[in-house]
């Protein structure tokens, strides 16, 4: 089994709510060199330095940046779980379980079959139906997953986000807050462009 990096650890549970829902901002600490003082009587030249054209560091994307964040959210997940998990014995199962236990931070209200709403995508008052993930916000946040433990030692076969049920649980999760919600997730077609001309077309 390959070996894993290790987790960046965070303080509680409401960290791992605080690290699903804002952004992380990367402080890049500044160096301020200053020059010791010189005696009145005495004066130190520097020595000549040849200085080299470099290319400044680059800025983790907002991209790289979540996919750190969940990555380290799901890590401290596991460290929590009765009894802890470790990443190599992780499977579909228990990132169904992750997903499910997300739905308490949830915004997205899910109307019920019961709820006189159901369906409707603009409901006229308040309802007491439950607040869940947005199917969009599970389904990138698995994709982020899956691409961060391939980064950090994992092998393709034995990735648990790429699990055959993890995906069919994401297609319910989609299709059933759609009914709900009275939305489609369908992804319109693109039109394609229309053909040039074949170059062989004869002329009269």
């Amino acid at each position: 089994m390959s070996s894993f990096q290790d987790f960046e650890s965070s303080p509680s549970k409401d960290m791992i709510n605080t690290g699903l829902n804002n952004s992380i901002t990367n402080l890049t600490p500044s160096l301020n060199f200053s020059s010791a003082s010189s005696s009145a009587s005495t004066t130190i030249s520097a020595p000549a330095t040849t200085t080299t054209s470099s290319s400044p560091p680059s800025t983790p994307s907002r991209y790289e940046n979540q996919k750190r964040r969940d990555w380290n959210t799901f890590g401290q997940y596991l460290r929590n779980h009765r009894p802890p998990l470790s990443l190599s014995r992780c499977s579909g199962a228990h990132v169904l379980e992750f997903l499910r236990y997300l739905d308490q931070f949830g915004k997205t209200k899910v109307h019920t079959h019961l709820c006189p709403f159901f369906g409707h995508p603009n409901p006229p008052a308040p309802c007491p139906c439950p607040l869940r993930q947005a199917w969009g916000s599970l389904d990138a946040l698995i994709g982020r997953l899956r691409a961060a433990f391939e980064e950090n030692g994992g092998k393709p076969e034995a990735n648990p986000f790429g699990a055959r049920a993890v995906r069919l649980y994401l297609r319910e999760v989609r299709d059933s807050q759609a009914k709900a919600r009275g939305i489609s997730y369908e992804k319109k077609k693109r039109k394609r462009p229309p053909q040039p001309p074949s170059s062989n077309a004869t002329t009269q």
